[in-house]
């Protein structure tokens, strides 16, 4: 078996076919990690996330910085995994900024619409919600596993009304590793592997 760097191209594909996603973030010197559904999203450089109130959400607001990890597994020697570094930013509904901006005296419509039009117009919350909604609609169920946890909460009122929380992990850096058969494995023993979806995949990581 050898094991080699991945080139961050080769991360990014990585990144874009994996269905399930590790969350860890720290606080107060305290690290927690969970699986949860995370789409990359090319344009932003961004993993784009949904979840509900709870634990991580709380801890990410206190301390952004975040690591996120993929893996796909075919046998013990035939795997990758990548690692991301990135920083939490949550996609509220409406900036209110964004709303006291658009009704302020000092700001009116027509003023905005020429600023817009002279300045190349910076992505709102809405943008990036839209984008993470569209990012996510590719993953099949990504919304269960914020929707169970706060269905299933200790204590939870069954009446009040499940609260989303949309959010993005801005990537600063990734890298991964991946292992193979060493150079004495022969073809014959290679294809002798599960032709399976997964396997596959994995083969046109090894060989890019």
């Amino acid at each position: 078996m050898v094991i080699r760097e991945m080139a961050p191209s080769a991360c990014l594909k990585v990144l874009a076919g994996a269905k399930l996603a590790r969350l860890a973030c720290a606080h107060e010197n305290q690290p927690y990690i969970v699986p949860t559904h995370l789409a990359y999203h090319e344009a932003s450089e961004s993993l784009y996330g949904f979840t509900t109130r709870g634990r991580k959400v709380e801890w990410m607001r206190a301390n952004p910085l975040v690591c996120v990890e993929v893996d796909e597994v075919l046998d013990f020697d035939q795997w990758v995994s990548v690692i991301v570094i990135g920083e939490y930013e949550e996609l509220p509904a409406a900036l209110e900024t964004e709303r006291l901006t658009l009704r302020s005296p000092e700001h009116p419509r027509n003023l905005v619409a020429v600023t817009a039009a002279a300045e190349p117009r910076q992505p709102t919350f809405a943008d990036r919600r839209r984008e993470a909604w569209t990012a996510l609609n590719t993953l099949p169920m990504w919304w269960q596993p914020g929707s169970d946890v706060w269905a299933t909460r200790p204590g939870q009122d069954t009446t009040a009304s499940l609260e989303p929380i949309y959010y993005r992990v801005r990537i600063k850096s990734i890298t991964g590793h991946m292992a193979a058969d060493d150079a004495k494995t022969s073809s014959s023993q290679a294809v002798s592997k599960p032709n399976n979806g997964i396997a596959s995949w994995l083969r046109k990581v090894f060989s890019g």
